[in-house]
């Protein structure tokens, strides 16, 4: 199925991999060839990638590009298939898929949660967590060889413990919805598991909902209900549900892959990594230079031109579904130097990235996403001075999807 034009001009589509891989290798091809690229999405879906670091932030903040799918040009003809991989990101009703006056009440509720005050007073719960996973950590290395899997033991749990708890998800239902949270964000998985992955999301949530609706507490959840009751129209059931699984989703994917990515770097990189041990530099630089170097996101998932658009000489065609090239922009020579391809802590702009996003859907949980990864790399160093992975770079198994950006597994050997 083919269901957009492609402009000639801008070059061969590129096919973009389901199963996922590294992406720094293409993208610096691609990056040779221009900011804007046409791409073949899983099930022939043809759309485009905007990679260049200026090109992508003109394009974020756009007036004439929408996230709302109904500018979707295929997905409104009827050619995109119920089971595609791709669809919720599309379809989900949240802040990420509205646009103007929508978007603005959507994220005023969920801005509450986030303000740098509310985030703050999560500082000692997070250091807390912190501490608890270490020793959890250490004692998985204890029961395996010296070698543990940093990922699941500390990298996953951290910020699956700090977004559930904030919207008020019992324990008993974390491990299954980081499981359905990898299904949602895989490029590689069939139509049947798509479909049943987000069937049985909505169904998980739908259970947190009416237990914080039977039981309220202070949590994001309880407050997403009480003003969905005070005004009918303030937040609609099916809103309710799509903003808590953008919430999970965004809330721990992201950060995990930042973490675990961050983590992999210093290693490779002692030298900076001294740096950080002895206050030269600060934990947060080490947080920045990841989110430029090896940015969690690769291709996000989707804008749409709202009429025929030109971008650095490339003609994006309306409706067309267009991913935001972080980890292309990241390492954009042309923004960031003719050593971005280098990781560097001690760089002197760290905070040009794009990867948080840029304008007005510009990461709502980045101020949480930055302190649970500096506080998860601050204590993980000082604790495990030592610390390096137990296989080599080369080996570790991606990440089966071109939306995430990381490894699926970290052996390490934690040494104090």
């Amino acid at each position: 199925m083919n269901t957009s034009p492609v402009n000639p001009a801008a070059g061969r589509p590129h096919r973009l991999d389901p199963a996922g891989g590294c992406p720094h290798a293409d993208n610096a091809r691609l990056l040779a060839q221009g900011d804007v690229t046409p791409v073949v999405l899983p099930g022939e879906v043809a759309g485009m990638a905007v990679l260049g670091h200026d090109a992508l932030k003109e394009f974020l903040s756009h007036p004439d590009v929408a996230k709302n799918a109904q500018h979707f040009d295929a997905l409104q003809a009827g050619e995109i298939a119920e089971g595609w991989p791709l669809r919720t990101f599309a379809t989900i009703q949240g802040m990420t898929t509205a646009d103007g006056a929508d978007h603005r009440r959507l994220r005023s509720l969920m801005s509450k949660a986030f303000t740098a005050r509310r985030v703050e007073e999560l500082r000692p719960r997070v250091e807390e967590l912190t501490a608890a996973l270490l020793d959890r950590l250490d004692r998985a290395a204890a029961a395996g060889d010296g070698i543990a899997d940093l990922r699941t033991h500390f990298a996953l749990p951290l910020p699956m413990n700090v977004i559930c708890e904030l919207l008020g998800v019992d324990a008993e239902h974390q491990d299954r919805l980081h499981h359905l949270s990898s299904q949602v964000v895989a490029t590689d998985i069939g139509p049947e598991e798509a479909v049943a992955a987000n069937r049985e999301m909505v169904e998980v949530l739908g259970a947190v909902a009416a237990a914080r609706a039977a039981d309220p507490g202070d949590d994001l959840t309880s407050a997403l209900i009480a003003a969905r009751e005070e005004n009918g129209d303030r937040l609609g059931p099916h809103e309710l549900l799509g903003t808590l699984m953008l919430t999970i989703i965004a809330g721990h994917e992201t950060t995990l892959n930042l973490i675990t990515n961050a983590v992999r770097a210093l290693c490779a990189h002692r030298d900076q990594l001294a740096l950080l041990r002895s206050g030269d530099v600060p934990w947060s630089a080490a947080v920045e230079e990841t989110l430029r170097w090896d940015s969690p996101v690769s291709y996000f998932p989707f804008r749409y031109p709202t009429r025929d658009l030109t971008l650095d000489g490339t003609v994006i065609p309306k409706g067309t579904p267009v991913l935001a090239g972080y980890s292309a922009a990241g390492r954009d020579k042309r923004a960031h130097g003719h050593d971005a391809d280098r990781f560097d802590i001690t760089r002197d702009a760290p905070a040009r990235h794009l990867s948080l996003g840029h304008g007005p859907h510009f990461c709502v949980g980045a101020p949480l996403a930055r302190m649970e990864a500096t506080i998860a790399l601050e204590r993980l160093f000082t604790r495990f001075p030592d610390l390096d992975l137990a296989a080599p770079e080369a080996r570790l198994p991606r990440t089966t999807s071109f939306v995430g950006n990381s490894v699926r597994k970290l052996p390490v050997r934690p040494v104090p």
